[in-house]
């Protein structure tokens, strides 16, 4: 399908972008594979930028910044006037080619779909913006704010590609007016009781921590057990952390969100959904009883990921350890997560070591400027979906921005379906041509509109 943009020039092209980002996903830029494979993907995706997009690399100031930052600058007829910050990342999660229907490096396109690993995270939403600022680049518009483009190499392993460029910003003493990164989408029916297409804009998103828990013992032979093994002590001190683990609550933006959604919902769900809206308490008891999605946003989530003990089959293990992923509520913190669950293992046997973390990050405003442009662009794209805040539950490179930015937002302009959202680190990846299309009408409306 091609679509007019808002001007009514050009005719975007989504077959021809599908071949561009079939090109994008045929580099295994696999972050986690870095440090044994090298950089070569990582450079031949920066390269292929300019070859897919010459204005945009012909107009565009650009800077390395780190190993795999890089930074575009676009200038408008405002200098003095604060930027917007649009991000991506280029690098992904691996995948394991025989459960997919597909290969997930193959790029391959078919009846419309394009099918690989970043179809959706976040080569998907890198394409778009780019394509955006091709076409407006080749009707020689100029925007009234300056534009930046981020682009990092390495945010599946929370490096510092985008921490690097949103510190670059703060030594300029250059505070940008709108950043907006990867998180919501454009989705059917968000709430079992609210129908039609929403845009979930994040407002903010949770915070982050790996806990390590570990813990010794006699090792022995295995056909005379003494008590509970290092493994088996490990495994109940994991047992021991279940949903309840964290209370409940209810951030702003979750609130509002169900109070947005509202107008989507008739008779008892309206209801309920403004009742729910009004009230913290009530959210925070009733959105676990929906499902797991609907529970994490209002829980601190805790999830064991790894778990290492033993080297035989008859040996009594000398230690044992597991991971686990925590992702914090706002209003919880790194350290008061390490506590809780220490108090919640209840076991002074058991060592727990903060690995990695960083707190929630502040909420931006649901209302002003920045989510007017951003909803005007969404209406634009995609006419039927209604904008909506609410708060995102993985980690995004936007969270480096947070420490000096006032309007941070996490929205890709992709529709995706429930099962496309889990292919996001899974299996079967893919985007659909029409989304490639509605998603760089949004990034043009947006640069289009940057008053």
């Amino acid at each position: 399908m091609a679509l007019d943009s808002p001007n009514g020039t050009p005719v975007l092209d989504g077959h021809a972008m599908a071949e561009r980002l079939a090109r994008m996903i045929q580099l295994p830029t696999v972050s986690a594979e870095l440090a044994e494979r090298g950089s070569d993907p990582f450079e031949d995706f920066i390269s292929l930028l300019r070859d897919l997009y010459p204005l945009t690399h012909g107009h565009l100031e650009q800077e390395r910044i780190g190993e795999l930052g890089l930074l575009l600058r676009w200038r408008s007829t405002a200098p003095e006037a604060d930027p917007v910050v649009l991000m991506a990342h280029f690098d992904v999660v691996p995948a394991d080619e025989a459960a997919w229907t597909h290969p997930p490096f193959s790029g391959h396109i078919e009846e419309g779909w394009v099918h690989g690993r970043g179809a959706l995270d976040d080569k998907g939403p890198l394409l778009v913006i780019l394509e955006a600022v091709e076409t407006l680049l080749a009707e020689d518009f100029t925007p009234e704010r300056d534009v930046f483009l981020s682009f990092g190499g390495d945010e599946e392993i929370y490096g510092s590609a985008a921490a690097g460029i949103a510190q670059s910003f703060q030594d300029r003493g250059v505070t940008p007016w709108l950043v907006l990164d990867e998180g919501g989408a454009v989705v059917e029916a968000p709430l079992p009781m609210v129908s039609g297409q929403t845009a979930m804009i994040g407002l903010g998103e949770k915070g982050l921590a790996s806990i390590r828990l570990s813990c010794s013992a006699d090792a022995g032979h295995a056909s005379a057990p003494d008590g509970l093994t290092a493994v088996a002590r490990i495994g109940r001190a994991v047992g021991r952390l279940t949903p309840s683990t964290f209370p409940p609550k209810a951030p702003e933006a979750v609130t509002r969100m169900l109070q947005v959604l509202s107008e989507r919902a008739t008779g008892p769900g309206q209801r309920a959904l403004k009742l729910l809206g009004s009230s913290s308490f009530l959210t925070g008891q009733a959105l676990p009883r929906v499902g797991p999605e609907a529970a994490a946003l209002v829980r601190t989530t805790v999830a064991a990921t790894r778990i290492e003990g033993g080297t035989a089959d008859n040996v009594l293990p000398s230690s044992a350890s597991a991971v686990l992923n925590l992702r914090l509520i706002p209003g919880d913190t790194t350290e008061g997560a390490v506590e809780r669950a220490r108090n919640r293992i209840d076991d002074a046997l058991i060592d727990l070591e903060l690995i990695s973390g960083s707190d929630p990050s502040p909420q931006s405003p649901a209302e002003g400027p920045q989510f007017h442009a951003l909803a005007e662009a969404v209406r634009a794209s995609y006419p039927e979906a209604l904008p909506a805040p609410y708060l995102m539950m993985q980690a995004s490179d936007a969270r480096h921005f947070h420490r000096f930015a006032p309007a941070v937002y996490r929205f890709a302009p992709l529709e995706m379906s429930a099962e496309q959202r889990r292919s996001i680190h899974g299996v079967d990846e893919r985007v659909h041509t029409d989304s490639l299309v509605r998603g760089t009408l949004f990034h043009r409306q947006l640069i289009r509109n940057l008053l």
